[in-house]
């Protein structure tokens, strides 16, 4: 008896019914092949250098590979490999610089009476709601050719923490696609049937198949279908139709095309690949129905998203082509979530909702594009905790710290759902909330968050209650052990490289909760709710003193990274109370020695401050946590330098943050780095796995600009303060045009004279008193 399963007038079968002949891969070691990435909304792609993927049983035993097309944390597509008559081809060039498509020229190899190279072969693939790809082939031979082609498809339909090396007990199964031949009389799902009896969501049932495991059972040419039926019985598959020449034949998941050629011709092939999860879209995206349409729909897209943005630019031209780069990096982050867009984490490993991660990244924005921060804070509002739920570590009023869409979270096996351990997003959140205000003047935006607001600083006053400060301890046993920016396991120690236990309250954490009282207490005052304003404004005077006496480490003259379960110091020298200096927390000597401490050579690689000084035992300089450098907070300290008046110190180190972007594969900030030492000559060591784009790396390049050009928006208050503008020495003149503070949109120029940065504004449209202060 072997099990059937009936879709929308379809039947499968599970893969391991039908043997289906197998086509050899010839893609070799995947550990030091260099990936592309793709990315559109809820879509990214991660290929190789060729636009292949190597499938799993492609790779090394015991190397899981990363690649392939992902869908709300599910792979979709775990093999595409183009071969030339079942050779690799050789690459030539490729690119994926406007992030939503990959452009690949290859050529032949030698072959069978085909001289090597003459054969040109060129690929574009683009993702929009689906996958795109169109192969152009000419023949470059003074005599007519016959070679094959293939492309190979599978999908094995893993959810994003199993490719991280997530271990699952069970999994779904994998399906095949009966033929029509073999299918009895449709049942569909979702349809009324001719007996007037509705079919339910696919089901099951026991029915015999004459002798599968002994018959090749192709899709037909036109489709091949890769089908998987998830534990929580949701129908996931990638439908793959092709255009232009159907293929030959199809030996498995294999398409075949024989071809031949006279001199000088050229031939198109392609295909589109489409997501279903019960028999409906995967993708938030309409997929269009071929590529010419998906590339103009992107292109289209991303054209207006960047006429309405602030527009940056300067006279150098690479430092213009990072800010360029870094525009479209944003464009190709948003994604749609409760019909809004928000910036996801990083690809490949983040791209989703995040509450620390999207918070930063909107705020660093601001300049940029106010209606990020806007949609961030409407979103991670309403995903707000209301209940008490220790599996997802949620608190009422507690901001979320990531959410998940796949086949393990939806079966309870990871607990994102949305998961809340962040001990840092919901004071994040309200820094954001004060901010967004002022550069918007959105009254409307703000009353209707308002609540969400109270609930925020209730839920930091409930979790404050028993030391004074706010800490986290972990209660999910899925949940993260550590919960602040620095969250991965071994990252919180102290001077002799011990790791800290019990609840820990870091240091940043407090900095970001005097900010958010502080500026909750403006807007609590503007509401004429003075005894909240009072309140607020006292607990902030009282946690300032408090954290003064407790935090400072006399004997090293600088900051504890926190206070661990019993109260005492964490007295590791970390890059965290960097976070402090531009949110006023710490007294102004105290400021001063920490933005010392962080130039020293143990901190600071040349390229950037470290997260952990080189001197610790520790230390590790391949660490994620511990010795590497993160451009995100960098850029937040070069910030704080200037906010204490070291202006020179900051530039150092914007510098140095730019240098290191200008070295990357398009200018592309990544999301961190390693910590060695920048000597003359060397090139910042890149971190293996980094996710880029990533969000708040791509966002520093634009919290970097503001800390030069020291823009104060008040636009409640009407007015804006350029507060002694600075720009980099590679800088002689920077325009800024279109940009929006409150309801007024102005456009400024900022040209070295001298010692000095002289600022002018040419053109607005509004009333905003724009105050200039040289």
């Amino acid at each position: 008896m072997t099990e059937k399963i009936e879709v929308n007038g379809r039947t499968f079968v599970p893969a391991s019914e039908i043997s289906l002949p197998e086509w050899g891969c010839v893609l070799s070691d995947r550990r030091s092949v260099p990936t592309l990435t793709l990315k559109d909304d809820d879509l990214f792609l991660i290929a190789d250098t060729l636009g292949n993927i190597a499938g799993v049983g492609c790779l090394e035993e015991g190397f899981e590979g990363s690649m392939g097309l992902f869908c709300r944390d599910t792979r979709f597509l775990s093999r595409l490999e183009l071969q030339i008559e079942g050779r690799s081809p050789v690459l030539l060039s490729s690119t994926a610089q406007k992030g939503f498509a990959l452009a690949v020229l290859c050529a032949n190899p030698q072959i069978e009476n085909i001289k090597a190279e003459t054969i040109g072969i060129q690929r574009e693939i683009v993702i929009n709601g689906g996958l795109f790809e169109e192969i152009q082939i000419a023949n470059y031979n003074r005599i007519p050719i016959s070679f094959s082609i293939s492309l190979s498809f599978d999908a094995d339909f893993m959810d994003l923490f199993e490719v991280r090396g997530f271990d699952r007990q069970q999994r779904g199964k994998l399906l095949r696609l009966l033929p029509l031949e073999d299918q009895e009389t449709p049942v569909h799902w979702g349809e009324e049937p001719k007996d007037g009896k509705k079919a339910k969501k696919p089901r099951k049932q026991e029915e015999v198949i004459p002798n599968p495991s002994s018959r090749n059972l192709p899709s037909s040419p036109k489709e091949i279908v890769l089908a998987y039926l998830g534990l929580d019985g949701l129908l996931m598959e990638s439908r793959v139709q092709f255009s232009y020449f159907q293929p030959d034949e199809l030996q498995g998941n294999t398409a075949i095309w024989h071809l031949k050629l006279e001199p000088r011709e050229t031939i198109t092939l392609g295909y589109h690949l489409h997501l279903f999860t019960d028999n409906r879209p995967a993708s938030a995206i309409q997929a269009p129905v071929t590529l010419m349409q998906a590339k103009a729909a992107e292109l289209l897209e991303e054209q207006n998203w960047s006429q309405g943005i602030t527009q940056i630019r300067t006279d150098n031209k690479a430092i213009d082509r990072a800010i360029q780069q870094a525009e479209r990096d944003l464009y190709l982050l948003r994604q749609t979530f409760e019909g809004k867009k928000v910036l996801s984490a990083g690809v490949p490993w983040f791209s989703t909702l995040f509450g620390r991660d999207s918070i930063i990244a909107a705020s660093q924005t601001l300049i940029l594009d106010p209606t990020i921060a806007r949609d961030t804070l409407e979103v991670l509002a309403h995903y707000q905790g209301k209940t008490e739920n220790a599996w997802r570590d949620e608190e009422p009023g507690k901001i979320l710290h990531e959410i998940r869409l796949g086949e393990m979270a939806r079966c309870q096996e990871v607990p994102h759902t949305p998961y809340y351990g962040t001990v840092d997003a919901t004071p994040l959140w309200l820094m954001l909330y004060a901010e967004y205000y002022a550069w918007t003047d959105d009254r409307e935006t703000l009353d209707r968050l308002w609540q969400n607001a109270l609930a925020a600083m209730d839920w930091i006053d409930r979790g404050s209650e028993a030391t004074g400060y706010l800490s986290y301890d972990r209660r999910s046993k899925r949940g993260l052990i550590n919960q602040g920016w620095k969250d991965s396991e071994d990252c919180i120690v102290d001077g002799k490289g011990h790791l800290a236990m019990g609840a820990i309250a870091l240091c940043e954490v407090q900095a970001y909760v005097y900010a958010a009282k502080v500026r909750m207490s403006e807007l609590a005052r503007m509401q004429k709710l003075h005894d909240l304003a009072n309140l607020w404004e006292e607990s902030a005077r009282d946690l300032k003193f408090r954290f003064n006496r407790d935090f400072w480490l006399a004997d090293r003259d600088y900051c504890a990274l926190a206070l661990d379960g019993e109260g005492k110091p964490v007295d590791s020298i970390t890059s965290n109370p960097g976070h402090c200096l531009a949110l006023g927390l710490l007294d102004a000597e105290k400021a001063q020695s920490v933005a010392e401490r962080l130039q020293a050579p143990d901190m600071f690689n040349g390229w950037g401050i470290r997260t952990l000084s080189s001197t610790s035992p520790a230390y590790n300089p391949m660490g994620y946590h511990l010795g590497s450098v993160w451009p995100h907070e960098n850029s937040f300290i070069a910030l704080g330098l200037r906010s204490i008046g070291l202006v020179d110190r900051a530039l150092e180190l914007a510098q140095g943050s730019i240098d290191m972007a200008l070295m990357q594969p398009y200018q592309r900030p990544p999301e961190l780095f390693c910590g060695y030492e920048r000597s003359n000559g060397s090139s910042p060591v890149q971190y293996p796995v980094a996710c880029s784009p990533q969000a708040w790396a791509t966002g520093s390049i634009f919290q970097l600009l503001q800390m030069m050009l020291n823009l104060v928006p008040a636009a409640p208050s009407n007015h804006l303060r350029i507060i002694e503008p600075t720009l980099l020495e590679a800088i002689e003149r920077l325009s800024i045009q279109n940009l929006k503070v409150g309801q007024t949109l102005m456009d400024l120029e900022f040209e070295r004279s001298g010692e000095t940065i002289a600022c002018r504004v040419t053109k607005k449209r509004g009333n905003l008193r724009v105050v200039i202060e040289v």
